[in-house]
């Protein structure tokens, strides 16, 4: 079985792959964006700027602008940390107190409830909504 960072590792990967076919995808359903919006707008805005109707009850400020990501990062999105920061089932001490909800389980718990009568990987189920999430994240960087 392979270890959550070795997944999040080939995951990223993949990721950059997506985010390079992000641009002729403008025209189909945007499952990132879906994402986001179902679960992040609420504190993080429409815009990613950290001004959702919830941020207020946020208790670290730090990290609510989304699209200053790559900006405080010299430059460079950094795609891992993202996608463990999203997924949040192993702790990272560097980020600091979790405010934020763990996507990773909460994504896991979701899918035991979906499709029930369908075999899938649950595992990739819940990575592929993470990998969504962090190619809009990509994509809502300021220029």
């Amino acid at each position: 079985m392979h270890s959550p960072r070795h997944s999040l590792m080939a995951l990223a990967v993949a990721a950059s792959a997506l985010f390079t076919q992000a641009a002729t995808a403008a025209d189909k359903f945007d499952f990132g964006k879906r994402e986001y919006e179902s679960n992040c707008a609420v504190c993080h805005g429409m815009k990613g700027r950290g001004d959702g109707p919830y941020a207020g009850f946020v208790q670290t400020k730090r990290g609510l602008d989304l699209t200053t990501i790559q900006k405080r990062n010299a430059g460079v999105f950094p795609l891992l940390q993202v996608l463990e920061t999203i997924d949040g089932r192993r702790e990272i001490a560097a980020h600091g107190p979790r405010d934020m909800p763990i996507w990773g389980r909460d994504y896991l718990e979701k899918g035991r409830g979906d499709y029930l009568e369908v075999p899938y990987d649950l595992e990739r189920y819940v990575e592929t909504r993470i990998v969504a999430l962090a190619d809009y994240l990509f994509r809502l960087q300021a220029k």
